[in-house]
């Protein structure tokens, strides 16, 4: 335990001692008496325990009382628990007295706010983000020390820091998890802290505070923003625009600390100075590190490409963004010992922490003009010369407005501006993102969606728009596709020349059907084709109001409608007599669904309303499992989709609690992705599903939950044979040969880290309803799926169904002549098969109303 002995007496002033030995000058430290310490306000000192969410803000707001004029304190909401979002904003008295000035002149000089910025200096805002993830616990400890260093000390780097620099702290992006973690670490402490990494206080229960309270992964929900803390946190970041962000998290105990250079690939579009200033960071940090002898690394896993991250977003958005990552996380505790020998302690990581923030700080506080000048350059030239092929993006409105609406909704909150294009006109040259082809005209009607490319957030439109991102090494982090008019399905085209919006609003408007005139008409059709619809069947199911859906498509009063279209009839919803209309156009007006009503059954073409190809559709009782083997994401988008998307009941089911389900009070039991599915489907639950199945009920078997099946008995998916040459011959295979630095590199060759690709939908099936306009899957794993030789095969790849994104080498071969999603018939009931998840991360929206089909549609 020499390392433990050597540095765990190691105190913020011994660190503030090293950061003056790095500056041109030196004063000793010399804490301010108004401030209280961390240590005098809590009770204890920094490191000794975890201090739970709402005593972090606490000694904020103690803070603040005492030092009024240096430190402003901005709440920006709560999260789902109810525990408050709030970061602090602290400078010089002189930048604190014109803070609101200081924030709307950056707006002014990006373009993000009308008006023209006063002349006095600005200076750079540099925003530090502690404990995205819950359990990496150690960052709102750091950013205590953080706030009470840079207030109260008198060293030259503090004064400069803030003399220069508008510094923001934001203590906890997900309290909900942070306190799941602390709260149940505080239980397992005892007097003494045990480093036996197989002590219960190493041990995490599932599902870890990692997460938000519906379990996603905060740190990939930047510009998506599915999720309620991210969603205020965004509305405040873009009120601010900040030039520099750090995110500070942990990784495994094992670890040294990492900090920026990130590794490659770097997106294309990150630019020269953002490149640089990486570089930069590195430098400062390594100055402190070097000092007390600490073990780092750069350039490694850490990559600066997938959009949606604490890093990449902000540089995204002009500014510098950087990760760091301490050793530890929710299993480090207060104390661990190493594979080493050495022991880790939560002071010590605390001390990396502040260590690397106060480098940080102290970068942008030795070039504030640079940085400011760089970021304003970075919004000019999005502005004037946009980057990319795409001078503007079309698209179309195709009578869909739930996903235009979605879609609207994100444009929105990444302040991406949009318009409509005001009349029809056609344009020349225009890449069809559907067919991935170049169309010579591209007719435009009135009511179409155009995007210029020349506005402010033109390089994050870019990013999101772009139909294949530009991989300069393959070796990722994450997902590698995620183009927003794959992952909505709409028809979207990028034009080479510029087209501004001609209007801010459609052309016409959809009447509300609560304002029609017709009081009591024969019934009401939804079109079945987005989230919308699916929220309007949920509450009226919820509500007890029969609701049947069309198997064909039909026509009926000169208009067609897809099969899956709803229909409410006053037939078998008598006892809600007047009330009826009423309750189904609230829920049309609620949900924003396209709702028709109409004045007869007897259709055009196709199945009149009472024919047999028109199903009754039950309010079906619904179940996932959960639990220990589960990541806590793929059950917790379920568990999102239903509770705060549809208001839709659903039991959570834990997974070593199979054996006591009441199967007769269950209609759909939902696998979402598990690696020990072995365990808690074992035979005795596996022959209960069966039955159970068997009986009528419906199995949702997701990614690996459908390869767990794949080739049991009763179960029809079967993986391919492997139909490779003479086996013999496989030592010739130069892919033996290979070398051992080169381990990494080889094994992508076999990953598929997140690509997209077209899938061949069968539209007639009740899978496949709704998705006429064709549906892309956003892929993770090489699976290997042989085509149903009993059951239906709803959706399938071919040999050229790839798109976007990285495929290994292996995993392309995989992929091709492969089933996707598919419907086997189990007696009276189904077993659905979905090789990916459609719900992936809540904003892969065309997803939604695939899921939706296999939980209302199937087997009615």
């Amino acid at each position: 335990m020499k390392h433990f002995l050597l540095l765990a007496g190691l105190t913020v002033a011994s660190l503030s001692a090293s950061a003056q030995s790095t500056s041109s000058s030196s004063t000793s430290l010399s804490p301010s008496a108004a401030i209280d310490s961390p240590a005098k306000f809590l009770g204890y000192q920094i490191g000794e325990r975890f201090t739970p969410h709402h005593r972090v803000l606490a000694y904020a707001e103690q803070v603040a009382r005492q030092l009024p004029n240096r430190i402003k304190l901005i709440p920006y909401g709560t999260s789902y628990e109810g525990r408050q979002l709030m970061v602090v904003a602290i400078g010089s008295e002189a930048n604190m007295s014109r803070l609101e000035e200081i924030r709307t002149n950056n707006l002014k000089r990006i373009g993000l706010m009308d008006g023209t910025p006063t002349a006095t200096p600005q200076p750079p805002i540099a925003w530090l983000s502690y404990n995205v993830h819950g359990n990496e616990a150690v960052s709102s400890e750091a950013f205590m020390d953080v706030l009470y260093h840079l207030l109260s000390s008198s060293d030259a780097v503090a004064k400069k820091i803030l003399s220069t620099t508008v510094v923001i702290l934001d203590p906890g992006l997900n309290p909900d998890g942070h306190d799941r973690y602390v709260n149940w670490y505080n239980q397992m402490q005892g007097r003494v802290a045990d480093p036996t990494p197989s002590a219960r206080e190493h041990n995490e229960p599932w599902p870890g505070g990692r997460y938000t309270h519906y379990l996603f992964d905060p740190n990939r929900d930047w510009a998506w923003q599915t999720q309620e803390i991210t969603q205020q946190r965004m509305a405040l970041y873009q009120q601010w625009m900040p030039q520099l962000h750090g995110d500070f998290h942990e990784m495994g105990v094992e670890s040294p600390y990492y900090f920026a250079p990130s590794a490659k690939p770097y997106h294309e579009d990150v630019t020269p100075f953002q490149r640089q200033f990486q570089q930069t960071i590195g430098q400062y940090c390594s100055r402190y590190f070097d000092k007390n002898g600490w073990l780092y690394y750069t350039r490694e896993r850490f990559d600066l490409f997938y959009p949606s991250y604490g890093d990449t977003y902000p540089t995204y958005n002009g500014a510098i963004g950087m990760t760091f990552e301490q050793g530890g996380s929710g299993r480090a505790g207060l104390a661990i010992e190493k594979a080493d020998g050495d022991t880790l302690t939560l002071r010590q990581r605390i001390d990396h922490h502040f260590a690397s923030s106060i480098a940080t700080l102290e970068s942008v506080a030795d070039r504030p003009a640079e940085i400011v000048k760089e970021f304003g350059q970075f919004f000019d030239k999005s502005r004037n010369t946009p980057i990319g092929a795409y001078k503007s993006y079309v698209i179309k409105s195709n009578g869909d407005a739930g996903r235009i609406k979605a879609l609207q909704q994100l444009l929105e909150r990444n302040k991406i501006s949009y318009g409509y294009a005001g009349k029809a006109q056609n344009v020349a040259g225009g890449f069809n993102y559907t067919t991935q082809k170049t169309d010579k005209t591209v007719a435009i009607t009135a009511d179409d969606i155009v995007i210029s490319a020349y506005q402010p957030k033109s390089t994050l439109l870019k990013i999101l728009f772009e139909q294949n991102s530009k991989l300069e090494d393959s070796a990722t982090y994450d997902i590698t596709a995620w183009s927003l008019p794959y992952a909505f399905g709409l028809q979207t085209y990028g034009l080479t020349t510029r087209l501004s919006p001609g209007s801010t609003s459609p052309a016409t408007t959809t009447p509300v059907a609560s304002a029609t005139p017709q009081s009591r008409p024969y019934g009401y059709v939804v079109r079945w084709q987005s989230l919308p619809a699916v929220q309007m069947l949920a509450g009226l199911l919820k509500q007890k109001i029969r609701v049947r859906a069309a198997e064909k498509p039909f026509e009926l009063e000169n208009k067609t409608y897809p099969s899956g279209t709803l229909i409410v009839t006053r037939a078998g919803n008598e006892r809600f007599g007047d009330r009826l209309d009423a309750l189904v156009r609230a829920e049309a007006t609620r949900t924003g669904a396209d709702l028709t009503p109409v004045q007869t059954g007897f259709v055009t073409t196709g199945s009149d309303f009472g024919s047999d190809f028109v199903s009754g559709l039950k309010a079906p009782r619904v179940a996932v499992v959960v639990g220990e083997g589960t990541p806590p994401p793929s059950a917790g988008e379920v568990w999102h989709y239903f509770d705060q998307e549809l208001q839709y009941p659903i039991t959570l089911v834990d997974g070593n609690t199979l054996g006591n389900v009441q199967w007769n009070k269950l209609d759909v039991l939902i696998l979402p992705t598990n690696y020990n599915y072995s365990r808690f489907l074992n035979e005795k639950n596996l022959t209960a599903i069966k039955e159970w199945v068997r009986a009528g009920g419906k199995l949702i078997a997701m990614e690996r939950a459908a390869s767990f099946l794949a080739g049991k008995d009763g179960f029809e998916l079967k993986e391919k044979e492997d139909k490779s040459a003479d086996k013999s011959k496989k030592s010739e295979n130069p892919d033996t040969l290979k070398r051992y630095i080169d381990r990494e590199r080889t094994a992508i060759s076999d990953d598929i880290p997140g690509s997209i690709y077209r899938v061949n939908i069968d539209t007639s099936h009740p899978l496949g309803f709704g998705l006429s306009g064709g549906y892309y899957s956003l892929v993770q794993n090489a699976y290997n799926f042989d085509y149903l030789k009993e059951g239906w095969n709803v959706g399938y790849l071919k040999t050229d169904n790839y798109v976007a994104g990285f495929s290994g080498r292996n995993a392309k071969e995989k992929l091709k002549n492969t089933l996707v999603m598919g419907v086997q018939s189990l007696g009276r009931g189904s077993v659905v098969y979905l090789a990916d998840d459609p719900l992936f991360r809540g904003f892969w929206y065309n997803g939604k109303l695939l899921f939706a089909n296999a939980v209302f549609m199937v087997g009615n």
